[in-house]
């Protein structure tokens, strides 16, 4: 069964979702309640999954990497999948791994100082996996959407 939230719960989301450090005070004032309700009511919502931590954002280009790609990665065969995840996740170039349906098997992101960098990873590392048959790769152009989660 999913975890049922209320008005106040999500008015609670949306101040967090903008910024998980405000204040509890500052959303107790916001939703008309004492901050010890809003603290009672986030530890609910964690204790129940719907809340996983708070996280900060690092922005890649101030730390120099340049180029964010995304890479399908298609094996020789389905089976080698476990093996391939153990070469890839020792890959420091590569931040997150999903594994799909369709044409590949894997979608990678990846943060590279600038192209050169990119094929590099890709040509000297990644192409020579054992078990990776070929890659497929997409530039991002930093067109993000970003938008709050509507509850």
């Amino acid at each position: 069964m999913k975890f049922q939230i209320d008005d106040v719960d999500q008015k609670i989301l949306s101040y967090l979702i903008k910024n998980a450090r405000i204040p509890f005070l500052e959303i107790a004032r916001e939703c008309g309640i004492s901050g010890a309700a809003i603290h009672q009511r986030v530890k609910k919502l964690e204790d129940a999954g719907v809340i996983d931590g708070s996280r900060f954002i690092v922005k890649p280009r101030a730390l120099g990497y340049e180029v964010c790609a995304y890479v399908g990665i298609f094996l020789d065969h389905a089976h080698q999948y476990k093996q391939v995840v153990g070469r890839i996740e020792a890959i420091p170039e590569i931040i997150e791994c999903h594994f799909t349906t369709g044409n590949f098997t894997f979608l990678v992101k990846m943060l590279c100082r600038d192209n050169q960098h990119l094929m590099d990873v890709l040509i000297n590392t990644l192409q020579n996996v054992p078990g990776v048959s070929k890659t497929e790769t997409f530039i991002s152009l930093d067109q993000t959407v970003d938008r709050e989660i509507k509850l």
